[in-house]
């Protein structure tokens, strides 16, 4: 009875080890601590469970680690640190013009009096994310990279106390620039990106992110005038975009869509593995922009209208920083479920064409 009850409880601590690993090692561990243990022994020793916790964990850690090293890992993270250096590259561009093409609908000293080196250097480091992902210096792209998030840390971060709305409002910049560093860190062949995604892909990943920037350029130099003394002003607003009319304002959105529509075209021709691990990818940095559009949403109307600065208290940042995460490990695990179910299914089908029949 004793060494029934002491195999049970070194079965609940061999269950620190993944689940392959315990598959084929699980009943000689067991045999080996059972011939160790003492006579009437009822329960691991500390030292035994304190090791076996601790050799399990690592091994999970060396299998998630490992995990992410595969082939299609590889593949995917090195198209979504491409296509991410790109997105941020035409954000960088069109702040950049931005502030050296004034906005006709605002009075002159309102008017951005012209850009200053940061946001040139925001452009130009992007691109050269891009560039240099795609020629294959993989470890370049991945420190520009990892430099630019520094920069946000260093330029941004600090208006934390003073600025929240400011640091909140760029913080998908952040999970933007921090999604593309840490997938250009990935280990993968030379120019992967560019062997994946193929001329017309890349194409099409290209011009997407420039199109969609251009019009939403376009859009802001083109909306209509105030005219302080005009009885009525005609004026049709949607989710940023400014127009004199409905059938206008559709019109951009439209092009939007087709922009993003393009994007999602070329990824969706991927391998099934590869197109997965980039939505994982890319889930945390929608995660954020989702909390912060529904969840912050008040705080921000508040802020607006109250006209001076509301600090968000621990449970938003909280929130800010842990949706992201939990949307990142969401989407490993459905991945992961996902591909075993369907290699399980294979594994069926498999055996039953072997099957003898009559």
């Amino acid at each position: 009875m004793s060494a029934d009850r002491l195999e049970r409880r070194y079965r609940r601590l061999l269950a620190a080890y993944p689940w392959e690993h315990r598959r084929t090692y699980e009943e000689e561990m067991l045999a080996v601590l059972l011939a160790g243990a003492r006579p009437g022994q009822t329960r691991p020793g500390a030292r035994d469970a304190v090791n076996l916790i601790g050799a399990g964990l690592r091994a999970r850690a060396r299998v998630a680690v490992g995990g992410f090293t595969a082939p299609a890992w590889a593949d995917a993270s090195a198209v979504t640190g491409v296509l991410v250096a790109l997105v941020l590259c035409a954000a960088a561009g069109k702040n950049l013009v931005d502030h050296l093409v004034a906005d006709p609908a605002l009075p002159p000293p309102l008017r951005p009096i012209g850009a200053d080196p940061v946001d040139w250097l925001r452009l130009a480091g992007w691109a050269a994310v891009a560039l240099t992902a795609l020629a294959g210096l993989r470890w370049v792209a991945a420190a520009l990279a990892w430099a630019g998030v520094a920069g946000w840390v260093v330029l941004v971060g600090p208006g934390v106390v003073d600025q929240p709305s400011y640091v909140v409002d760029t913080l998908p910049q952040l999970a933007l620039a921090v999604v593309a560093a840490a997938a250009l860190t990935v280990p993968a062949p030379r120019r992967r990106a560019l062997a994946v995604l193929g001329i017309r892909r890349l194409a099409a990943v290209v011009l997407a992110p420039l199109a969609a920037a251009a019009l939403l350029e376009l859009n802001r130099i083109t909306s209509p005038l105030f005219d302080m003394t005009a009885a009525t002003v005609q004026y049709q607003s949607f989710y940023g975009l400014e127009a004199g009319s409905e059938p206008v304002i559709w019109l951009y959105v439209a092009g939007l869509a087709v922009a993003g529509l393009t994007a999602l075209a070329a990824l969706a021709t991927l391998a099934p593995p590869v197109r997965r691990r980039i939505a994982v990818l890319l889930a945390p940095v929608g995660a954020l922009a989702l909390v912060i559009d529904t969840a912050l949403n008040g705080w921000a109307v508040s802020t607006v209208h109250l006209g001076h600065t509301i600090a968000l208290v621990p449970a938003q940042w909280a929130m800010l920083v842990l949706a992201p995460v939990v949307a990142f490990l969401a989407g490993v695990l459905l991945v992961r479920r996902r591909e075993e179910t369907l290699r399980m299914v294979a594994l069926g089908r498999a055996a039953d064409r072997e099957r003898p029949t009559g």
